[in-house]
């Protein structure tokens, strides 16, 4: 069947399902190897072989420079001349750069999620998973729960472009928590305030919410930041 345009009297607008979304080869394996970096599983400093990538992911060399190319542009890795493709060390530029974005759009999440139940369980469900791990001294687990508390934050928004925009960042902002020495003095006093800003959220309180977590990015920043360059 030959498709005319809707300008030539064809079709009508809608007629057409959409196509599904499909990731390419180098799109899926690059979201692999973030979903790694943001789990904590490849340290900043990590050097990315690329003839290894290929084999790991039974895909061509070529294929692998694209994932490199893709992930560089993210921000996520680094080619350093003569020692090949790394996985990114962040600076103070970077931290202040992603908690800026983070001031932006979290309030959107807290927004959104102040009338969504079902967003609120799944924070409620972080608060608890976290709690649990301090109790098994797990602070990798504590730091994942802290990342999947202000995913859901965004999540709650419903909007594609801004979940996408945040698993970017939270990606990166992982690799700032991997350079710090000491992770349980890092993540222990916000597991607290999440719970904090939740119980606000649940309270139906707006503005005690924002306010909460305007003064939580702003105090994790300075940490961060402290322990970094310190």
């Amino acid at each position: 069947m030959t498709t005319r345009s809707v300008v030539d009297g064809g079709i009508s607008p809608g007629v057409l399902p959409a196509l599904p979304p499909r990731l390419s080869t180098a799109e899926h394996a690059a979201s692999v190897v973030r979903a790694q970096i943001a789990s904590g599983a490849l340290l900043p400093g990590t050097r990315l072989r690329e003839e290894e990538v290929a084999e790991s992911f039974s895909i061509s060399r070529n294929t692998v420079r694209e994932v490199f190319r893709l992930l560089a542009h993210e921000r996520l890795v680094e080619h350093v001349a003569y020692r090949g493709v790394h996985i990114r060390r962040l600076g103070p530029t970077d931290i202040s750069a992603m908690y800026l974005t983070r001031r932006l759009v979290e309030p959107l999440g807290v927004r959104a999620v102040l009338a969504d139940q079902g967003s609120q369980r799944l924070l409620r469900e972080n608060v608890d998973t976290a709690m649990a791990a301090i109790e098994s001294a797990d602070w990798q687990q504590v730091g994942t729960c802290d990342i999947a508390f202000h995913r859901a934050l965004m999540d709650a928004c419903g909007s594609v472009h801004l979940s996408e925009m945040f698993e970017k960042l939270l990606a990166e902002l992982r690799l700032a928590f991997l350079q710090l020495p000491d992770v349980q003095q890092l993540h222990q006093p916000y597991v607290a305030r999440n719970r904090t800003l939740l119980e606000l959220i649940e309270a139906g309180d707006e503005d005690g919410a924002i306010r909460e977590l305007e003064d939580y990015l702003v105090t994790a920043e300075r940490a961060v930041l402290s322990k970094l360059t310190g």
